[in-house]
């Protein structure tokens, strides 16, 4: 038998979708301050760091669920489908 024990997720597990949305926040601040500071408007900077936002967290999040999982995340996925 199976035991029904939750799978509790590691620290590094739960802190990953924070790190996915600071690495595309800062890639955006990057590009809205260069913009505020090339242009002097504001508006402009602002759709430019929302745009750069959205596009860099697509990006990474199509470059994550590219990855191969390795051994241990593929026991992981094993676990949770009941194998």
């Amino acid at each position: 038998m199976t035991q029904n024990t939750p799978h509790q997720p590691s620290r590094s597990d739960r802190l990953k979708p924070a790190e996915l949305l600071g690495i595309s926040g800062v890639m955006a601040l990057f590009v809205g301050l260069t913009i505020l500071l090339t242009t002097r408007e504001v508006v402009l900077s602002l759709i430019a760091l929302g745009i750069t936002f959205i596009i860099a967290l697509i990006v990474i999040a199509m470059l994550v669920l590219g990855m191969k999982p390795n051994a241990a995340e593929e026991t992981d996925i094993e676990e949770q489908n009941g194998h």
